[in-house]
């Protein structure tokens, strides 16, 4: 639904001036980009688009957080990432028009500023400026997913699992007790995670308990605690080296 009047469009633009991508655009084509963003909210669970959906907005994460998934022809969920503040969403699909490659559900409540495919066209060819960090974006996009899917590779679920982890808590942790300890708030159910590894919803509860008897990782009500950060990742590091 429409972001109420109380988000202006002053908030937005100051938004704007910290996401990476439009770090080198100049006042004015800042301001004409931020005339052309609208924000939308999203409530947990809702659906931002589905997987086959035409193309049609490029999505700006301003506050929330985004669960990406692809379903195979059985309907089961593999989720490929999860997203938040000053991620984008969509720019893929945006830039070569084919349909939505997953579907995009709210976390937790969101709220969005979307543009046009026609109107961001138009900022990408009026500023090179854009156009080139646009480029650079997608190419790091698609180094950053190599360079995990072979890391990934290397692992079997649990390995997947605990690197997983670390990775999002470089992004959502809460460090704690001088960095040996995080909380992660991801909002993800046990069925949630184990559509992050392609594993099963007893298996992830199986594993959950057997880490917490051991000191690693607490999971209660979609908060994630990683007890012992040095010990998972030497845990994570030594699963990477039995697969070499």
């Amino acid at each position: 639904m429409p972001v109420p009047p109380a988000e202006t469009r002053a908030h937005h633009l100051a938004f704007l001036r910290e996401v990476p991508l439009f770090a080198t655009l100049n006042e004015e084509n800042l301001r004409a980009l931020a005339h052309d963003f609208r924000a939308r909210e999203y409530q947990p669970g809702e659906i931002i688009f589905h997987q086959g959906d035409q193309s049609q907005d490029l999505y700006l994460v301003l506050r929330g957080k985004i669960r990406v998934f692809v379903l195979s022809p059985r309907g089961d969920e593999t989720t490929i990432v999860l997203l938040s503040r000053y991620h984008l969403l969509g720019e893929f699909a945006i830039i070569d028009g084919q349909p939505r490659s997953a579907t995009a559900k709210a976390i937790s409540a969101c709220t969005l500023l979307t543009i046009s495919q026609a109107k961001f066209w138009r900022h990408l060819e009026q500023t090179p400026g854009l156009a080139l960090a646009m480029c650079k974006q997608l190419v790091g996009k698609a180094r950053w997913t190599s360079m995990y899917a072979q890391t990934i590779a290397q692992l079997d679920a649990a390995g997947r699992l605990l690197h997983l982890l670390l990775l999002y808590n470089d992004e959502f942790g809460q460090i704690e007790e001088e960095g040996r300890r995080s909380v992660l708030d991801l909002g993800l159910n046990q069925t949630d995670l184990a559509s992050l590894v392609g594993a099963r919803r007893g298996w992830i509860n199986t594993i959950l308990q057997n880490w917490r008897k051991r000191g690693l990782v607490e999971y209660d009500s979609g908060i994630i605690t990683l007890l012992d950060l040095p010990r998972i990742q030497q845990e994570r590091d030594r699963r990477i080296a039995a697969q070499e």
